[in-house]
């Protein structure tokens, strides 16, 4: 079966979503069945992720599918979900997918806060899979062919897909197996793969050989551009390298196979012959160098086939010349595959499980939108009671209506009493205290936790700064300072709010004690406020005046007014309209939305007509008040002009002013006490935000620290230095076990004493096994010994010099290096030894039984030598 190159998946650790995924949709979708659903949801897509990335996968398409379901799924959550460092803080980790790990058990490995990553990750697995289950495939039948051919391109889609989108995903450099130049080399090793696979198939279903030879021409075009690319890859296995080169050659060799079939069809017989042993070679080439990784005999046996008899038929029939290769015309090339195009969803059996929830970019327009609308409700109300509390301030500096109402001059108006009734019934003095007193509670509280949130990032990013201190470069992760500015920005967003609030409670507080007395005055029983208030002469004589009806008709148009605004107040606040289908529509149509556009022309549809019914309402207010304050005057002239009727109107106009004071100070101080609560909710869910960032800085700042902590570990504790040459060991020569000086120096170190030339090397015996074998040396004959292959290592310790010949050592007692009546050995002749300029001779062979001159006389032969040992 042919070699094919797969690829290792990477491994993760395992990551908690449900948790930060909860917190974003509680805090987000208060409504509770859309938050049930949503918590739910967010289940099922941890279970998704621990299926796909958590447990081993099996080489099986249904694997494959999970992956791509998950992948599918990130890919939709992304835009729904705001991930990023500073808000939905989650940290993936993955290990390089080619790293082995060191002696001490660590591996490279990166956990970046990005669902980029996370993504990126996933789809190289999905890649690498693909490529496991197509090498898995039955590559003998035509359906393993297509499925084979249909994963591969699947694979180098992906790891193509990884290239173009790996450096904006992470905004940081990756790990060496999702680097771009990593998986671009991947992508077309995947492709030639497939290249190949449609060239066994075209091959097994014997289509023209033109068609064959220019297929596999493409595919050893790819295969060549993935050598040279993998050539300065360190990361990747080194029997990749072996493999891709040996598959060059293959295809090349096939393509000239089948060019050669063109060429005889086209009785071009020394084309024919050129091309054969072109491709011979080249497989003698495959056979020779990679024979480990792939065999290349039945090609090898079908090319020798082919070529000795078209070299038959050419030396006894044709006799046509063979060209030289460089000479023939280039063989075409056909690519038929391509990768698969990384498209959302891969998947064709995905479902989204967030189906329902808005995409992140319509939630925060429609943030946006529900702030536009809010202010502009707050503009037509806003306006609406400042004519309001315009009109009863006038009224009350008029005295009016009481001063219609109290022409008897010693009971108490109508307004009055009832302006005093409804103090009562709120609560009184009572009341309006405890909602004072209340306010400093709720100020303190909400800036106890804005304190606390910005503490936690204080905290942490002194840690930080501390350890970048410490550690300089290698500390380089984004610093805290840069990442929590949007989070101080927010932060004192929310203190100057704050600040502005409690401006707004001191001046209610002012306006408070400024009518307190007389508002304690409106609270007294009907007969201790009818002792209050001054009597006066009665003016019976206004009482059926035409002046009194002007200003009592005038009064009433008036009341009516504040009535409608009552009406089309809560007509303003109760209007509805669901801007997310607008901004969906905008979205999927453009793929971006123009927010201020849309939500402008919206709102002045929704409000336009009440804008101008506001505006009309003030008009009408301002023109009312001009008639009467006319009218008062005449009424001012006709009453009689006395001291106690003067006491008795400034008291009553404080009373009324009083009340008015006393619903507008109700009125905000609670709507102080709930903008409290709101803003207490509000600054939790930042101080969640603040803790939740800080956890995850936590987390990865103690991963960081640990993987620096065993990076310094790793280092030498001192710098590299070279090592004189007489503490170092030479290596062996290779070729067999050979004794070692204890001291050897390096040239230049130390002037080498001149050494008499080395002794002969014992005899070599040979087998008798293979004593037969034809001699592929020199000759040998008379005095002409074999030829001896050089020791490949020292065996043993060295043996002290000898004193009479520097260099040379003395065997041990008992040690014979000629045993020659030991073995059988053949007759062995020595070459005659070639002296060194300048050195005498080596002495010539003694006769038998004499020992060599200069040798003491060794005892008898007690053991025999064993060469192999």
């Amino acid at each position: 079966m042919a070699t094919f190159i797969s690829v290792p998946l990477k491994k993760t650790s395992e990551v908690d979503l449900v948790k930060p995924l909860s917190k974003f949709i509680t805090a987000t979708y208060p409504t509770s069945e859309e938050q049930g659903e949503y918590l739910r949801t967010v289940e099922e897509l941890n279970k998704l992720r621990k299926n796909a990335v958590g447990r081993p996968l099996d080489k099986h398409e249904s694997s494959l599918e999970i992956l791509l379901r998950y992948y599918d799924q990130l890919c939709a959550v992304e835009p729904k979900f705001p991930f990023s460092e500073n808000q939905l803080c989650l940290t993936f980790t993955w290990k390089d997918a080619f790293d082995k790990g060191s002696l001490f058990g660590s591996s490279v490995k990166l956990a970046l806060a990005s669902l980029g990553y996370e993504k990126t990750c996933v789809l190289f697995n999905a890649a690498a899979l693909a490529s496991q289950i197509a090498s898995e495939q039955n590559l003998d039948n035509e359906e393993g062919l297509k499925n084979a051919a249909k994963f591969y391109q699947l694979a180098s889609g992906a790891f193509g897909h990884i290239k173009d989108t790996v450096l904006t995903s992470l905004n940081r450099e990756p790990t060496m197996d999702i680097s771009p130049e990593t998986v671009g080399t991947l992508s077309i090793i995947m492709l030639a793969q497939a290249q190949e696979v449609i060239f066994l198939k075209a091959t097994s279903d014997r289509m023209k050989d033109a068609v064959i030879a220019k297929l596999a021409n493409q595919a050893a075009d790819y295969y060549g551009d993935a050598y040279k690319q993998c050539q300065y890859k360190d990361n990747l296995p080194k029997e990749v390298l072996s493999v891709l080169a040996a598959k060059h050659c293959i295809m090349q060799a096939n393509a000239e196979l089948h060019q050669s079939v063109l060429a005889k069809q086209k009785k071009r017989f020394g084309e024919e012959i050129a091309r054969l042993q072109h491709s011979a070679e080249l497989v003698k080439k495959v056979a020779s160098h990679y024979d480990e990784y792939v065999s290349v005999k039945d090609l090898n046996d079908k090319i020798n086939r082919f070529l000795t008899a078209a070299k038959k038929d050419n030396d006894f029939i044709y006799h046509d010349r063979v060209p030289e290769i460089k000479d023939l015309e280039h063989i075409g090339k056909a690519a038929v595959v391509k990768g698969t195009a990384i498209t959302y969803p891969i998947s064709q059996k995905f479902t989204d499980l967030f189906e329902k929830m808005v995409p992140l970019m319509v939630q925060q327009s429609m943030s946006t939108y529900n702030q536009r609308k809010a202010e502009t409700v707050n503009r037509l109300v806003g306006t609406m009671r400042e004519a309001t509390n315009l009109c009863n301030g006038v009224l009350a500096s008029l005295n009016l209506p009481a001063a219609l109402e109290d022409l008897s001059g010693d009971s108490i108006p109508q307004s009055i009493a009832e302006k005093a009734r409804s103090i009562v019934q709120q609560g009184g003095l009572q009341s309006i205290e405890q909602l004072i007193r209340d306010l400093p509670e709720f100020l303190t509280r909400n800036r106890e936790i804005l304190d606390e949130a910005l503490k936690m990032l204080n905290d942490e990013e002194t840690t930080d700064n501390e350890l970048r201190t410490k550690f300089n470069q290698r500390w380089n992760r984004t610093p805290s300072g840069d990442l929590y500015k949007p989070l101080r920005t927010e932060g004192d967003n929310f203190r100057s709010i704050l600040d502005k609030a409690v401006q707004a409670d001191r001046v209610v507080q002012d306006r408070y004690n400024a009518h307190c007395e007389m508002i304690a005055l409106l609270c007294k029983p009907e007969n201790e406020l009818n002792a209050a208030i001054p009597s006066a002469n009665p003016i019976k004589t206004l009482q059926g005046s035409e002046v009194v009806t002007v200003l009592r008709s005038l009064l009433a148009q008036l009341d009516e007014v504040k009535k409608e605004r009552e009406t089309l107040e809560a007509e303003i606040k109760g209007v509805t309209f669901d801007m997310s289908i607008t901004f969906l529509t905008a979205l999927g149509q453009d793929g971006s939305i123009n927010e201020e556009q849309l939500s402008v022309g919206q709102l002045d549809q929704l409000y336009g007509s009440y804008n101008q019914k506001v505006q009309a309402s003030v008009r009408t207010q301002e023109e009312l008040l001009g008639n009467i304050q006319t009218s008062y005057q005449e009424f001012s002239n006709l009453k009689q002009s006395n001291t106690e009727a003067n006491q008795r109107e400034e008291v009553l106009k404080k009373l009324a002013s009083a009340h008015d004071s006393y619903v507008e100070i109700t009125s905000n101080l609670r709507e102080g006490t709930k903008f409290y609560n709101d803003l207490t909710e509000i600054l939790l869910k930042f101080q969640n935000k603040c803790s939740d960032i800080v956890f995850a800085r936590k987390t990865e700042r103690d991963e960081h620290l640990k993987e620096l902590q065993q990076s310094i570990a790793r280092e030498p504790s001192a710098p590299s230095f070279n090592v004189p040459a007489y503490q170092s060991t030479p290596a062996a020569p290779s070729g067999g076990p050979m004794p070692a000086p204890r001291t050897v120096f390096a040239p230049g170190q130390l002037q080498a004493k001149p050494q008499p030339p080395a002794r002969p090397p014992p005899p070599t015996v040979v087998p008798q096994a293979a004593s037969t074998a034809a001699p592929t040396g020199p000759p040998t004959g008379p005095g002409i010994p074999p030829p001896m292959a050089p020791p490949s290592q020292a065996q043993g310790p060295p043996y002290p010099s000898y004193q009479g010949y520097p260099g040379y050592y003395q065997m041990p007692m008992g040690y014979s290096p000629y045993a020659y009546n030991q073995f059988n050995m053949p007759n062995v002749s020595y070459v005659p030894y070639q002296a060194t300029p300048g050195q005498q001779g080596y002495p010539g062979t003694p006769p038998a039984g004499q020992p060599y001159p200069g040798y003491p006389p060794q005892p008898p032969q007690q053991q025999q030598y064993h060469p192999q040992q």
